[in-house]
C-alpha cells in the first residue's frame, strides 16, 4: 500500500472497470511468465522495518510528520499511525559480509532517525506492538496524514458494514471493538524481501510457509496490548481481526479473511496472484491509464498497477510481489511474519536465519513441503504465535527415524536441525563464515537460553508485578527499560531481567 493515492468515491462503474483490469493485469502476467520476460537471478535482498515513536516515559508520541521532516530522506515513510515510521534499506546482494554490512546501515539510519525523533521528545522504538499503547491511541483521529490511509480505512469499514471485533484468549483475555482499522497499526514488523526467478518462485513461497512457525517461535516480540497479555507474538490475531472485512455471517460462510496464511502448497507464483483475484473483492478500484496488453503488444513491459495496488491489499504472511526495475520484470518474496526488534543484532540475526533456512528447504530433494500437510504448517504458525520460545511444533521425522511427522520442542527443531539448514543455505548463497556463524550464533543461543524478546518482556512485567508495582506502570517500565537496552544494542538472550530505576508507585 506504498503507492499515493488521492481521497474519493467511488462507483459503480469506477468498480467494474477496475474489475476487468484486473483481468487485464492478471493475463499480462501469465503472458510474461510464458514468454519468460523476467529477470535473471541477482541474489538480491531488501528490508523494510516499521517502528514506534514514543517519548522519555515510554508512552506513544503521535508525531510522525513533525519527525519525518526533520529527518527529511526518502528511506524513511510514513505508516498507518501518527506513532508509526518505516524504514526502507536499499537492496544487496545475498554474499560476503552482507548481514555485517546490513547491520551497520540500520545502526546509522536508526541513531540519525533517533537524534531527529529527541528534538521533538520522541524516540525510535523498535518492538512488535508498544505496550503503554491504549485503546485511545488506536483512533481515526490518530491516522497518519495521507490520503490513502484515510481512503483504505474508509473503504474497509464500508465493507465490514459494522465495527471491529478484537477477541483474543491468550493468557489474559482482550475483547473489545474498534470503529476503525486503526487497532492495526499496533503491529510493527519486519519485511524481509527476496527477489526469485519464476522457476524458483514456488519452492521459496513453500518454504517460506513452512518457516514460519520457527520464525515466530525465535523471534516473537509481542505479547502485551491494551494493558492485557495475550500471546507471545499477538501481532497475527490482531492484524487478522482489525483489518477483518467480513461480519460473522460471512465469516460462518467460510469466506477468506484479507489477513490470510493461505490454505494449500502452490506450484507458481502466477496462483496467488490469480486466488487474490478470486477471493478478494477490490478495496480501492483506483485505475491507471495504462493497457497492459496494449503495452505487451508493443514489446514494452506494464506496469500491472492494478494487480499491484490490489495485491497490497491482502495481506499474506509471505506476499507476492511483482515489480518493475530498470524496465525488467521481476518477482519478489516478501516475508512479513517478523516483529521488528529487540535490536538491530537480533533483526539482522533473523534475517539471517530466514535467508539460509529457505534457501535450504527449498533446495532439499524432498522438500518439506512433499512431507507435511499444510494444515500442519498453519497450525505450527499459530501454535509458534500463541507460544513462542516454549512453542511445539509438528515437523517430518526425518526418513531413518520412520518419516511421518512427529512433534517436537521448537527450540530442538530449530538447535537440531535448522540452524544447520539454515548455515549450509548462507553457503549456497556465499556468504562469509563470519557472517554466518555470528549471526546464526545469536539464534542458537536464544534457543540455549529460552530467550526472546516476549519472554523477556514478559518476565521483566512479572517481576515488577511481584514487587507489587501497578499494572501501567510496570508496562511503562518495561517500555522504557526495553529501550534503554534496545539502544545500548546487546542481543535480548543477554538482556538482564527486571527494571532498574525506581518505580513511582503514583
Amino acid at each position: 500500500m506504498g503507492e499515493k493515492v488521492v481521497a474519493g468515491r467511488f462507483d459503480l462503474s469506477d468498480r467494474q472497470r477496475y474489475r476487468e483490469k484486473l483481468q487485464d493485469c492478471l493475463s499480462g502476467l501469465e503472458r510474461l511468465l510464458v514468454e519468460k520476460r523476467f529477470d535473471r537471478p541477482k541474489n538480491l535482498m531488501g528490508v523494510e522495518i516499521e517502528l514506534n515513536l514514543a517519548g522519555a516515559d515510554g508512552m506513544p508520541r503521535m508525531l510522525n510528520s513533525q519527525v519525518l521532516e526533520r529527518i527529511a530522506s526518502r528511506d524513511f515513510q510514513t505508516e498507518l499511525a501518527m506513532f508509526n515510521l518505516e524504514v526502507n534499506i536499499a537492496p544487496h546482494r545475498l554474499g560476503g559480509r552482507v548481514f555485517d554490512r546490513l547491520a551497520e546501515e540500520l545502526r546509522t539510519s536508526l541513531a540519525y532517525a533517533d537524534r531527529k525523533a529527541r528534538e521533538v521528545d520522541a524516540g525510535i522504538v523498535m518492538i512488535g506492538i508498544l505496550p503503554t499503547l491504549e485503546r485511545d491511541d488506536l483512533v481515526s483521529a490518530n491516522l497518519s496524514e495521507v490520503d490513502r490511509y484515510t481512503l483504505l480505512n474508509d473503504q474497509i469499514v464500508a465493507a465490514r458494514g459494522e465495527d471491529f471485533r478484537l477477541d483474543i484468549e491468550g493468557v489474559e483475555h482482550l475483547e473489545c471493538t474498534s470503529k476503525s482499522i486503526v487497532p492495526e497499526a499496533a503491529c510493527t514488523s519486519v519485511q524481509l524481501h527476496l527477489q526469485v526467478t519464476p522457476g524458483r518462485f514456488a519452492d521459496v513461497w513453500n518454504a517460506a510457509q513452512a518457516a514460519v512457525a520457527p520464525q515466530i517461535a525465535v523471534g516473537a516480540n509481542s505479547p502485551f496490548l491494551f494493558g492485557r497479555e495475550l500471546w507471545r507474538e499477538s501481532r497475527p490475531p490482531l492484524f487478522l481481526q482489525a483489518t477483518d472485512t467480513r461480519p460473522p455471517e460471512l465469516q460462518a460462510q467460510g469466506v477468506r479473511p484479507r489477513t490470510w496464511f493461505g490454505e494449500r502448497w502452490i506450484g507458481s507464483a502466477y496462483e496467488l496472484f490469480e486466488e487474490n483475484l478470486r477471493f478478494f473483492p477490490p478495496l480501492l478500484p483506483i485505475c491507471d491509464e495504462e493497457d497492459p496488453l496494449a503495452v505487451l503488444d508493443a514489446g514494452g513491459v506494464p506496469k500491472l498497477a492494478e494487480l499491484v495496488l490490489h495485491n497490497g491489499t491482502v495481506y499474506r504472511w509471505n506476499r507476492p510481489v511483482y515489480d518493475v526495475a530498470d524496465g525488467v520484470p521481476h518477482l519478489r518474496v516478501e516475508n512479513r511474519v517478523l516483529p521488528a526488534g529487540p535490536t538491530i543484532t537480533d533483526v539482522v540475526a533473523n534475517a539471517a536465519f530466514y535467508y539460509g533456512l529457505v534457501r535450504a528447504l527449498a533446495e532439499e530433494s524432498r522438500p518439506v513441503w512433499t512431507r507435511m500437510p499444510f494444515s500442519v504448517a498453519e497450525a505450527n504458525f499459530d501454535a509458534a504465535c500463541r507460544d513462542g520460545i516454549d512453542a511445539r511444533l509438528v515437523w517430518p521425522r526425518r526418513a531413518r527415524y520412520g518419516g511421518g511427522t512427529a512433534e517436537v520442542d521448537a527450540v530442538t527443531l530449530v538447535r537440531d536441525e535448522l540452524l544447520p539448514l539454515a548455515a549450509s543455505g548462507l553457503d549456497g548463497w556465499g556468504v562469509e563464515p563470519a557472517d554466518r556463524d555470528f549471526y546464526l550464533g545469536v539464534i542458537e543461543e536464544r534457543c540455549r537460553r529460552r530467550v526472546n524478546g516476549a519472554s523477556w518482556q514478559a518476565a521483566t512485567f512479572h517481576r515488577a508485578l511481584e514487587r507489587g508495582v501497578p499494572r501501567d506502570v510496570a508496562l511503562a517500565g518495561v517500555t522504557r527499560r526495553y529501550a534503554e537496552l534496545m539502544n545500548a544494542g546487546e542481543p535480548v538472550h543477554t538482556w538482564p531481567v527486571g527494571l532498574l530505576e525506581p518505580v513511582l508507585m503514583g
